[in-house]
């Protein structure tokens, strides 16, 4: 059994900040200007150089960190349709089915990373909230806004009107080690903030299924985690901010040492987006792949032991299909970086600003007649790519309705003649402003008397305003209205 949990988790890392060198508890509490995204504190040396002295106790690190941990009280209305007795409906004939709300709250953590009130915490913490409540270590509260959320990565940005926070340092979660000491901070079960501590289990754990269609590349810890730690801090044995606590896997929703923390370099990355835009903006280069296993070095001719990713399709006109990769070539490095898998590679790609250049170096099979007898298979090339921008919901025409181009194999099962061409609809989302006027399988064959060929140009035809849609649905062609705000 798979379980997200609420919590929250800050306490370890202004401790170390006091024993850094040059840095005074009265420079630590000075108040810092904040340019339009927050200044961060980073220290992105190693935790250990391995001669660390044997310590009998961390109270010193933990205690400063606490202070920069929260929680965050989330309250949400849930509407829930109930469906009438059936001795009323015995009696009294057609009941209608009643609606009725009720309020739901939640627990979980947060960290404070900007001493102006920004705050880290999960997409599943806040998700849906209509109220945020942030209860800080000296019992103040504060009532938060959402900056920003990213379903894809758990993670979202909350912001409290104080100054003067106390705050956490980011370490470089890229250089954890399985088996550097951690300690995680939050609000388990509501019982009070707690530390827990444990060790790196793992690093980069995927398709775990914790975040449906989203980017996983979790450190495992076995620093206990329970519900309401979510969104708080997991830290270093220097008290930096290593990971923010999301999910445990566990067969009775109690911790069982299966926790996971997004890495900070990744959630940090999120979190300046977030900010300066309130979206986030991800890379796209345009290929599908599979991760390169022992077995498959093998087959394709490559050297034993290696990994990487091999490219199974190319999207036509992708900024993949304009720089020339092909189908069956192998991604052993992005930017210099080795690439072991294809989700590190899809994570790679979605953490790289649009419209960068980057370097795939590539393993791409030759021509059999041009290899010749005796003469290498395959041979190695550097490829550079201009990314696009990854469109997060690429087939939806208006807000909550996706669409797909009509096949013959869709015309035929269908039953639509052959006289009518359009979009057809694939889905709606049930909180779609449009669930009641547009509904899957129907086609869209005209917007505004112009006829609808293509994705890019039905968009482009839908300004605000109120349009006129004939439509083909159910052996009838007819007109929909609909108005665009």
């Amino acid at each position: 059994m798979k379980t997200k949990l609420f919590s929250s988790f800050i306490a370890l890392l202004a401790a170390a900040l006091l024993s850094a060198p040059g840095l005074s508890a009265k420079d630590a509490a000075a108040p810092v200007a904040m340019p339009k995204r927050p200044a961060l504190r980073v220290d992105p040396s190693p935790v250990s150089d391995g001669k660390s002295a044997v310590l009998t106790s961390y109270a010193d690190i933990v205690e400063p960190v606490q202070k920069a941990v929260v929680s965050v009280y989330s309250k949400k209305t849930v509407r829930e349709r109930v469906s009438a007795n059936p001795l009323m409906r015995q009696f009294f004939g057609d009941v209608p089915d009643q609606e009725r709300e009720r309020k739901e709250e939640g627990l979980g953590s947060g960290v404070i990373i900007s001493p102006d009130g920004y705050i880290l915490t999960n997409n599943h913490v806040v998700e849906g909230a209509d109220e945020l409540k942030v209860g800080l270590t000296d019992d103040r509260e504060f009532i938060a806004k959402v900056i920003g959320t990213d379903p894809k990565t758990d993670v979202a940005v909350i912001k409290i009107e104080a100054e003067n926070l106390p705050t956490l340092t980011l370490a470089d979660s890229d250089k954890l080690r399985v088996g550097d000491v951690v300690f995680a901070v939050g609000n388990p079960l509501g019982v009070g903030q707690t530390v827990t501590s444990g060790i790196v289990s793992a690093k980069g754990r995927n398709q775990l299924g914790l975040l449906e269609g989203g980017y996983e590349s979790f450190i495992q810890t076995d620093a206990a985690i329970n519900m309401g730690n979510s969104g708080g801090a997991l830290v270093d044995a220097k008290g930096r901010l290593v990971g923010i606590n999301s999910a445990i896997i566990s067969t009775s929703r109690g911790s069982i040492g299966l926790g996971f923390a997004i890495p900070i370099n990744l959630a940090s990355s999120v979190l300046q987006s977030l900010i300066a835009t309130g979206t986030v903006s991800r890379g796209f280069l345009g290929v599908s792949a599979q991760t390169v296993i022992a077995d498959d070095a093998a087959a394709l001719g490559l050297p034993a032991g290696t990994r990487g990713a091999m490219i199974t399709d190319v999207t036509p006109d992708s900024p993949a299909d304009k720089a020339g990769l092909k189908r069956g070539d192998v991604v052993l490095t992005y930017n210099e970086h080795s690439v072991v898998s294809w989700e590190e590679l899809r994570l790679m790609i979605a953490e790289t600003m649009p419209n960068s250049a980057v370097k795939l170096g590539i393993s791409r099979a030759l021509d059999p007649k041009a290899a010749g007898p005796g003469k290498a298979a395959r041979k190695g090339l550097v490829v550079e790519v201009n990314l696009a921008k990854f469109d997060e919901k690429p087939d939806e025409l208006i807000a909550g309705v996706n669409v797909t181009p009509l096949t013959e194999e869709l015309r035929a099962r269908l039953r639509i003649p052959t006289r009518f061409n359009g979009l057809l609809i694939k889905s709606v989302d049930k909180d779609s402003p449009y669930v009641e006027s547009l509904v899957p399988n129907l086609l869209i064959v005209q917007i505004d008397r112009e006829d609808v060929t293509d994705l890019a140009s039905a968009k482009a035809a839908l300004t605000p305003g109120r349009h006129m849609m004939y439509v083909f649905y159910r052996g009838a062609l007819r007109v929909v209205r609909i108005d665009l705000n």
